[in-house]
């Protein structure tokens, strides 16, 4: 297999990692649906950095490193728990934004952009909760033996590799925050607070089954 072979292989493996909706998915759906597309953009950002982190350990053999985050999987669990469960908390018992003129939001009910302050919190947290799950290092482990050609593993394979899956996880954040954002100007302010609402109760559903993977 070529390297552009390989490239665009794993881009296509990491779409198919990406795209599944869980927590991740609900996060970056809420805060695009909340904060804008520059918000879901930094949630789908931080979350293809922490994959690639995952891979980058699993492709070049950091051994101690893998086995320390595996140690500790369950107090991982917990603190992902415990997170998601706060925020699915925070988005129910937040008070929708009011649909004036102001700063706020205009009469379309469009709300002000998160500044880059806003985003960088985003992109850390969303890094943070994907890092709490270190199973991924053995998702990528397998991912690497699959795609990388025989007998010829390398650093370029590797690098190449995790390039791949992080150029395809971030294209299936981009088309996710895309939809929501065309989805968001189609529908009414209060169809946008129930989503907001159930995507919440998500969150603190994914939280609680964090918690009890951890106990």
């Amino acid at each position: 297999m070529s390297t552009t072979s390989l490239f665009f292989t794993a881009a296509g493996v990491g779409l198919a990692i990406a795209a599944p909706v869980g927590p991740m998915g609900m996060l970056c759906i809420r805060r695009t649906l909340t904060g804008g597309p520059r918000a879901g953009l930094a949630i789908g950002l931080g979350i293809a950095t922490g994959d690639a982190v995952y891979g980058l350990i699993a492709a070049l053999g950091l051994v101690g490193i893998s086995q320390f985050m595996l140690a500790y999987d369950r107090p991982l669990h917990l603190l992902a728990g415990l997170f998601l469960l706060y925020l699915g908390v925070r988005a129910l018992l937040q008070k929708p934004a009011a649909d004036t003129g102001n700063g706020n939001g205009n009469g379309d009910g469009k709300l002000t952009q998160v500044g880059r302050a806003g985003a960088l919190r985003a992109y850390a947290s969303s890094l943070l909760l994907t890092l709490t799950n270190p199973q991924t290092v053995i998702m990528f482990a397998a991912l690497f033996t699959t795609l990388a050609p025989r007998g010829a593993f390398s650093s370029a394979i590797a690098l190449t590799t995790v390039g791949g899956v992080f150029v395809g996880s971030i294209a299936w954040w981009c088309f996710l925050v895309t939809m929501v954002s065309l989805a968001r100007h189609a529908i009414g302010s209060r169809l946008r607070v129930a989503i907001d609402r159930a995507v919440g109760l998500m969150l603190a559903a994914f939280g609680v089954v964090e918690i009890r993977r951890a106990l």
